[in-house]
């Protein structure tokens, strides 16, 4: 049984619910589960233009603080009944390394867990958030030229973000780290990109780094399983690997989402 969930969003998410920090709490003991993280979108790196039409991809600045005040009075509240962590999902953009940096050594000593994520791919000297719509993840089909090569620019992507020294700060687990199969069925590849995966694992296993096994892609009409994928979690956990289940929820009622296709998971 699930007794801990490192992936969690909350009302500070300008793209999601504005489901209470108390609803997922209880929503959480509800559902058996011990421990968990609430994991917001960071604020994008300062001088990073977001793509997305809305601008909504990370928390506003002004935010932050209160973010973590509020954590602090939640964790008090249901400090009998749940152990709640609080944490951060920090993008990894490519060109914006010392801006991270600079956050994290700001805020990091804040934060009890937090998940390093890629969702903007550079391509011909342009940003796209690869995950936002079906149109974007197009976009990068026609900026790279082919669905193959947009698939291994975003594993390229994680392997740099796994190897980038970003300070003591650094978050210790990588997000859904085949976030690009998120259209797979729209935009299926022809390759395996095995030879990547293989070697992206290798540098988590390296770096002493966690996965983030996460549940948002079985309710994506286009993806219908878990990032990573079966075979993935399992030749990761075979490597030793920890394997840490994320709801990704966005909303309450989107915790525990994907555990019913887990088939490998660290204790």
């Amino acid at each position: 049984m699930i007794k801990r969930d490192g992936h969690i969003h909350t009302p500070y998410c300008p793209h999601g619910s504005k489901d209470s920090f108390s609803l997922y709490a209880e929503k959480a003991i509800e559902s058996g589960l011990e421990e968990i993280t609430f994991t917001e979108h960071a604020p994008l790196p300062e001088g990073f233009n977001d793509p997305v039409p809305e601008q909504d991809s990370g928390m506003k600045p002004a935010d932050l603080e209160k973010y973590i005040q509020d954590l602090e009075s939640v964790k008090k509240q249901y400090q009998k009944d749940l152990r709640i962590h609080t944490g951060l999902e920090i993008d990894y953009i490519e060109g914006f390394e010392s801006q991270t940096i600079d956050f994290l050594n700001q805020y990091g000593f804040h934060l009890d867990d937090a998940i390093l994520s890629v969702h903007f791919l550079k391509a011909r000297g342009q940003y796209v958030c690869m995950d936002y719509s079906p149109e974007s993840f197009e976009q990068l089909i026609t900026l790279t030229g082919s669905t193959d090569l947009v698939h291994s620019l975003y594993y390229q992507t994680v392997l740099k973000s796994v190897q980038a020294d970003l300070g003591p700060y650094k978050p210790k687990r990588i997000g859904h780290m085949t976030l690009a199969k998120k259209f797979q069925r729209l935009y299926p590849p022809l390759e395996s990109h095995e030879d990547e995966i293989k070697q992206l694992l290798n540098a988590v296993k390296l770096h002493q780094l966690e996965l983030d096994y996460n549940g948002a892609g079985t309710v994506k009409p286009h993806c219908q399983e878990t990032y990573p994928t079966p075979a993935i979690a399992s030749a990761a956990y075979k490597m030793g690997i920890d394997l840490v289940y994320g709801s990704d929820a966005h909303t309450a009622d989107g915790l525990m989402q994907g555990t019913d296709q887990l088939i490998a998971l660290n204790p």
